[in-house]
């Protein structure tokens, strides 16, 4: 055993390392599992395969039990779910319940929720896009214990292979021959040899596998912007790599082909100036030549433009695709029309403060109604607006915006954090709608099938919106937020700004 000592050290010298190793990304939704209403928290896990936490409260304390599963949001595997598992129910609070459940897959998932209480069963589904958003290193406490095994395992395999030529024929008791002793030490060396080489190809292999999972992950497609003299936009981008299925397979590419409506539009584009954040513009480019996009854009004042376009696959993978614009000077520009809408508002400034009331266009005012504490980073809540008119009363002439009853934008001052979001929660109604289809009996939104949800939009279309409207969302990271909330009232599109300090 005296040769052991130094080929362990050979070993340990040159075996390779045992270290392994944007934004919001989690998703938030306020919808009914039947006779239940639930504010749904996702936290989407920064690895794939990793736990995402569920949090769920329900509005009401009849509610006995829930349980949740993921599953893909198409295809097959949306057909079939496994089986659920429960959800834990506060003992301080009989309202919210906390769950985790393992995301094994890329691309677009769900979460199924099944609700049991008084009023009977009930269910929600909510779509999870799963993207691998960093790597994560290995702990060091864990890569010390498996150094320390992978040593043990060496030498012992060293030591046995020595062992066995050195004494496994001898009589019991009797003493080596040195002859012996010499093939074992060159035993040994071979097995030191072998030993190394083990490890090095697993360590090659780790690599490799690490660099695999590397080159999936997540992180915003861009997109490219071209404004003509005449204010014409044209928009591009290359087709857009996102992973589907096992985290083992590659990558997938996909185009604008690959799109489904949302809020009856293909794309929604942002346009935020920047750094003040004081020209907002919120406009839906149609399809151009060579699979872009085009847009005549507005009357806009000039500066650098942070650009946002969201848009939807097929499969309910929401993409937000970022870049640049840049206008030397004022565009003259067509008129808004349709559902297109901008506001040219007061900068933002690195010291501001925090306003409750915003004057609209139309002489009305919204309403931010804050309950005093300060916001938190992390932290679920309900964003809640109201909306009066010139002489202080609730407004009565507001009118479904696309569908919904607002539309919300909400970026960081820094624009690392943009997120387009709805009363129903962060996800696009797109993606909302496919996972209530897949319900079983086609269940959705208030308990009402596909036929149904479109006989509720239209019916909204029809009435009136109440002046009242809510977000749910939670803020990824403290910083200075601005708040932009877009209403349709007499026909008119209404934009109000708000400055959020996130802590």
């Amino acid at each position: 055993m005296k040769y052991v000592p130094a080929i362990l050290i050979l070993l340990l010298a040159f075996s390779p390392a045992l270290s392994a190793h944007v934004g919001s990304p989690d998703v938030f939704v306020e919808g009914n599992a039947g006779p239940y209403k639930l504010f749904v928290t996702v936290r989407v896990p920064q690895v794939i395969p990793g736990v995402a936490e569920i949090e769920i409260r329900s509005e009401s304390n009849d509610v006995r039990e829930i349980r949740v599963a993921p599953m893909q949001l198409t295809g097959p595997g949306s057909q079939y779910p496994p089986a659920p598992e429960a959800a834990e129910r506060s003992k301080n609070d009989p309202q919210f319940f906390r769950g985790s459940l393992w995301l094994m897959e890329f691309g677009s998932l769900q979460v199924r929720i099944d609700a049991d209480g008084t009023h009977g069963k009930g269910q929600l589904a909510v779509p999870v896009p799963a993207t691998a958003q960093s790597t994560l290193p290995m702990q060091r406490s864990l890569g010390t214990v498996l150094f320390i095994l992978m040593a043990v395992l060496a030498m012992a395999l060293i030591s046995i292979v020595a062992a066995a030529v050195r004494e496994g024929d001898l009589e019991p008791g009797a003493s080596p021959p040195t002859r012996r002793k010499r093939r074992a030490r060159f035993a040994a060396v071979i097995a030191g040899v072998v030993a190394f080489a083990l490890l090095s190809v697993g360590g090659l292999w780790w690599k490799s596998d690490a660099h695999q999972y590397a080159s999936n992950i997540y992180s915003p497609p861009e997109i490219e912007t071209l404004v003509a003299s005449s204010g014409a936009l044209t928009l591009r981008a290359k087709p857009i790599r996102v992973a589907s299925g096992n985290p083992r397979r590659s990558t997938e590419s996909v185009d604008f082909s690959d799109l489904i409506l949302d809020h009856e539009h293909l794309m929604h584009l942002f346009l935020i100036r920047s750094p003040g954040m004081d020209s907002f513009w919120h406009l839906h480019p149609a399809r151009a030549a060579l699979g872009g996009f085009a847009q005549d854009l507005p009357a806009m004042p000039p500066g650098h433009y942070q650009v946002f376009a969201d848009v939807v696959l097929n499969t309910g993978f929401p993409v937000t695709l970022v870049g640049q614009l840049d206008l030397s000077s004022a565009i003259a520009g067509t008129p808004l029309s349709g559902d297109d809408s901008g506001i040219v508002a007061t900068p933002l400034a690195s010291d501001a403060t925090e306003k409750t009331q915003c004057a609209l266009a139309d002489g009305g005012r919204m309403i931010w109604e804050r309950d005093g504490q300060p916001l938190q980073a992390g932290v679920p809540l309900i964003l809640r607006f109201r909306v009066v008119d010139r002489a202080g009363n609730p407004a009565s002439d507001l009118e479904p915006y696309m569908g919904m009853p607002a539309h919300a934008a909400i970026i960081r001052s820094d624009s690392s954090v943009f997120a387009h979001v709805h009363p129903t929660g962060s996800v696009p109604m797109a993606s909302f709608e496919l996972a209530q289809a897949n319900l079983p009996g086609n269940l959705g939104i208030g308990g009402n099938g596909p036929m149904d949800m479109k006989m509720d939009r239209k019916q909204m279309t029809d009435n009136k919106v109440a002046p009242e409207i809510s977000f749910p969302y939670g803020f990824p990271k403290p910083g200075l937020y601005r708040i932009f909330v877009q209403v349709k009232r007499s026909g008119r599109i209404q934009t109000a700004g708000f400055e959020a300090l996130v802590k």
